[in-house]
Parts: C-alpha cells; sequence; structure tokens
C-alpha cells in the first residue's frame, strides 16, 4: 500500500477545502477507490448544491435533491465486477432532525407531538448551528448503519465547512443553559397555557410573540420533558467520532493562492480543534512530462519551449506548496493533473482514480 492508501483506511474521511478545487471529485473518487478496494462506501455530501450527483452522474428523481436524498442511493459500479459497494446520498437537516426526535422521544406517541407541534416545525430549520450539527448527526448514524464500512463527507465550500465539528459540544452547551432549564419549568410543573399566561414574564413574552406562538412552545417543552439526556448523549457520542483515531481528514487544494491560502486555514482550524490532516490532495496541478529521448532541434524550438513553460510551472506550483505541505506535518501530499475535461460521471471518476491512487492506466 501507498502513504495514500494508508492515509484512508480511517472509518470517516472528512474532506475539506475551499469552493472549486474540486473536492467533491475528490471526495466521490475516494469513495470509489474504497469501494474498488471491497469495502462498503457511502459518500455524504453536506453541501446543497447538487455537485454530488452532478460527478457521480446521478439523474433527478422525485422528491430528491438532484439525485439524492436523506437516504444513500446505491450505485452501479462501471467497469469490471467488485465485492464493494458505493453508495451516496445529500444532507436533508430537518429529515435527520425528525429522525433523532423520533430515536430519542420515550414513544412513538410523544415523538409525533413533538413533530406535529408548529414551534419544531418553525425551529427544526431556523436554529443557528442546526445544519452544522445535523451534519454532524447524520454522519454518526451512517457511520453506525451496518450496511456501510466507510463514510466520505463532502462538506460545503466555504471557512464555515468545519463548524459541525463544534456543533455537537454547542448543543450539550445549549441544554444545560439556565435559560433551556427556565424554559423547561413550565413543563416539569406540569402548567398548563393557562397557567403559564399568568406567569409575569412569560406573559411580557407572549405580548411580544403572540400567544399561539408561546402556546406552541409550551406545548413543545412539554412534550420535549425528559428527552434532553438523550440529545445530551448524542451529542457526545458524535463529538467523540469526529475526534476519534478513525477519523480522518483530506484537505483539498489547487495551486492558486487564493486555494492554498485557504487551505492552510483549515488546516489551522484543524490543529486548533486538535486534529490532524490525513493527507493533502492537490488537484487541477499543471502535469509533468518526462524528458523526451531525443535531442532538441530547431524544427522543434516550439514545442521544446512549450514543455520547458510546463516544467517551469508545475516547479512554481510546488514551490507555491511548499509552505502548506510542511504545515500538514507527515500527511501524505498527492497531485492530480489538470485534465481536458471536467469530470461529471463514473468514467470520469475512474480517469482521477486512477491518476490519483495509480491503479490502472490513467490515459
Amino acid at each position: 500500500m501507498n502513504s495514500l492508501t494508508e492515509a484512508l483506511s480511517g472509518d470517516v474521511i472528512i474532506c475539506c477545502g475551499s469552493g472549486g478545487v474540486g473536492k467533491t471529485t475528490v471526495a466521490a473518487v475516494i469513495g470509489l477507490e474504497l469501494a474498488r478496494r471491497g469495502q462498503r462506501v457511502v459518500v455524504v455530501t453536506i453541501d446543497p448544491a447538487k455537485r454530488l450527483a452532478d460527478a457521480l452522474g446521478v439523474t433527478a428523481a422525485p422528491g430528491t435533491k438532484g439525485g439524492l436524498g436523506n437516504e444513500p442511493t446505491r450505485l452501479v459500479l462501471p467497469g469490471t465486477p467488485t465485492t464493494g459497494e458505493l453508495w451516496a446520498a445529500m444532507l436533508d437537516p430537518a429529515a435527520t432532525f425528525d429522525g433523532l426526535v423520533r430515536q430519542t422521544a420515550p414513544s412513538p406517541e410523544r415523538a409525533e407531538r413533538i413533530l406535529a407541534n408548529p414551534f419544531y416545525r418553525n425551529i427544526a430549520g431556523a436554529l443557528s448551528g442546526t445544519q452544522e450539527y445535523m451534519a454532524a448527526e447524520r454522519l454518526y448514524a451512517l457511520h453506525s448503519d451496518p450496511r456501510f464500512d466507510v463514510v466520505v463527507v463532502d462538506t460545503p465550500p466555504s471557512r464555515h465547512a468545519l463548524d459541525f465539528l463544534e456543533a455537537p459540544s454547542t448543543l450539550a452547551r445549549f441544554l444545560d443553559h439556565p435559560v433551556f432549564k427556565l424554559l423547561m419549568v413550565p413543563a416539569r410543573r406540569g402548567l398548563s397555557v393557562l397557567n403559564v399566561a399568568a406567569q409575569p414574564v412569560l406573559r411580557s413574552i407572549g405580548k411580544v410573540v403572540g400567544g399561539a406562538v408561546l402556546a406552541d412552545a409550551i406545548a413543545f417543552f412539554q412534550a420535549f420533558d425528559g428527552m434532553e439526556a438523550g440529545f445530551r448523549d448524542r451529542a457526545g457520542a458524535v463529538m467523540a467520532l469526529l475526534r476519534s483515531e478513525t477519523s480522518r481528514y483530506v484537505l483539498v487544494a489547487s495551486p492558486q493562492s487564493d486555494t492554498v491560502d485557504e487551505a492552510r486555514f483549515f488546516a489551522d482550524r484543524l490543529h486548533q480543534a486538535s486534529l490532524r490532516v490525513s493527507a493533502l490532495i492537490v488537484n487541477r496541478s499543471t502535469p509533468t512530462f518526462p524528458k523526451p529521448a531525443v535531442p532538441r532541434r530547431k524544427a522543434d524550438a516550439a514545442l521544446w519551449a512549450n514543455l520547458d513553460e510546463l516544467e517551469s510551472m508545475a516547479t512554481a506550483e510546488h514551490e507555491h506548496l511548499a509552505a502548506l505541505a510542511g504545515q500538514v506535518d507527515d500527511a501524505p501530499v498527492a497531485w492530480v493533473p489538470l485534465l481536458s475535461d471536467d469530470v461529471h460521471d463514473l468514467d470520469g471518476l475512474e480517469l482521477v482514480r486512477a491518476l490519483l491512487f495509480g491503479s490502472g492506466v490513467a490515459g
């Protein structure tokens, strides 16, 4: 095995990097490579754009986002048969939140009370950090799914791509916050909406937000009573998985200055979280060529000049990436050359896989 193969030996592989570097393609290629090795892999994107579906050549289906939904879809691998499996999914925060409620509720009846509550329906997608926590929750659920050996995550192309690393601890702090405990008081005292209306503080809140909204909120917290311990335990388990030895972080960059700066930001962010970059993949780099075994001739001057220019560009790119490579310590650095066409199907992913892992003729 080469060093890149060894670096991707975890149960969870999280691809991060700025937009436009081919991060989604790399995530799909890693999933394809692991499936070729005989593993059952699911690639999940928490990016709301449909780049993963495009890269995998998945066509749109009713009720899905770009052909993918919260429930993984199995893909047919091109070429020779393999014992591995490749699946793909796109995060649906609302569906994930609903699933977490059903799992944590003490009974199906309690879960349905919460899911049907208008206050819950409003906060499920509006609370700050909901998408980040649901991304971490979905990752944990897929990791626990016996259908899969490995989960590959394609994060959003932004500086907030790694916010889900802190989301579980943020939720745990909220559940222990005095404000949350204050909101739970009416439920734990068995107060009805009419009883609460007589409470000075909540009566003032009702005047601001409206009586119907306050009634829905009280009903929600009454239904939620006793479930916070389950949410807290789940958040702790998710947090432990993200920081475990089985999780790998793959940093994707390109030779451009802005993307290198962003990659250095991501590497620093991981370091601050006491995590390390497992591998650095430089995509869309200038290709290198072996020296021709023929003497230079005047008739071929233009061709030789072109080759010299390409060599100069490749050398400059490697020098430009040297600081980033040093920042990720001993993580393997893999270079993928710029291709003549965009990758938009499984055949294109196979080509990148051959270039990245050296398994097969690149063409």
